[in-house]
């Protein structure tokens, strides 16, 4: 259990609390943070609250949305706001199409340009941008970086120290080119975060809550694993997974279920 981290998105209404006292009660060393949550809690008590607890923070999300209007200061603001909560990588989703424009590439270089005018302030704050790709049918509205392959091109101008990407099963199982661009992800040392769920079928109306536990849908989590691996990612395998029925069950009911899942369905079954 060493790697496993608890993303606060897979028991969205956990108070910030008690999901830090049932981590430590579960064993559970490592949590993936989101800002909205942080914010309502308070970014300073979240800080003393998660170091009390001997907690490390794996990622924060998210920043990005580079396609609409004055999102430079938000995202230095996502920036500080990791580095005070300790978390090594800040999660990117780019954003969709600006309103009105059926430009998708050139949607993805004004991206590529905003992550760039960004690296400074992150190499300074010892953050690292993490470029995540969202499945293709979310490419209008939320992320017009669909492929593994279009981050890592994405991020190729940038040195790796802060410029990486984010491997999440949800959103990259389809793709059969993610095997070569995950051993490319590690060649070019661009592997920053790795985030596990499944997909399950029939999908829910609101398709982006319809990810499943571990274990609960077709994605072969494991090959994932093995895969990163196989990269040199030796860092934290996050669970998140964004479904309203599983929200409605208690939040300690939701960890021992991921943590269930994950032993079952992601660990390789030979060490930590």
């Amino acid at each position: 259990m060493n790697r496993f981290s608890f993303n606060q998105a897979t028991a969205k209404h956990w108070p910030m609390p008690d999901l830090v006292a049932g981590c430590v009660a579960a064993g559970v060393r490592n949590v993936g943070l989101w800002r909205e949550e942080t914010a309502a809690h308070g970014l300073a008590r979240t800080t003393d609250l998660v170091r009390g607890a001997g907690l490390t923070v794996t990622s924060l999300c998210r920043g990005g949305f580079f396609t609409t209007p004055d999102r430079y200061d938000d995202n230095r603001r996502a920036i500080d706001e990791a580095a005070t909560l300790g978390a090594p990588v800040l999660v990117l989703v780019s954003g969709g199409l600006p309103d009105g424009s059926r430009d998708l590439a050139g949607a993805r270089r004004q991206v590529g340009d905003a992550i760039g005018e960004l690296v400074p302030h992150a190499l300074a704050a010892g953050v690292r941008l993490a470029i995540e790709p969202l499945h293709p049918m979310f490419c209008s509205d939320r992320c017009v970086v669909s492929t593994l392959g279009q981050a890592l091109d994405l991020a190729a101008p940038y040195p790796a120290a802060a410029v990486g990407v984010v491997v999440d099963t949800y959103h990259l199982w389809w793709d059969d080119q993610v095997w070569d661009q995950i051993d490319r992800a590690g060649r070019d040392d661009r592997l920053a975060c790795f985030q596990v769920a499944d997909w399950i079928t029939p999908l829910p109306a609101g398709v982006l809550l319809g990810r499943g536990l571990p274990g609960a849908g077709c994605v072969d989590l494991r090959r994932f694993r093995s895969a990163v691996d196989a990269a040199g990612y030796t860092g934290p395998i996050e669970v998140e997974v964004f479904h309203e029925q599983l929200w409605t069950r208690p939040g300690r009911d939701i960890l021992d279920a991921a943590i269930a899942g994950y032993r079952d369905h992601v660990a390789d079954g030979s060490g930590p």
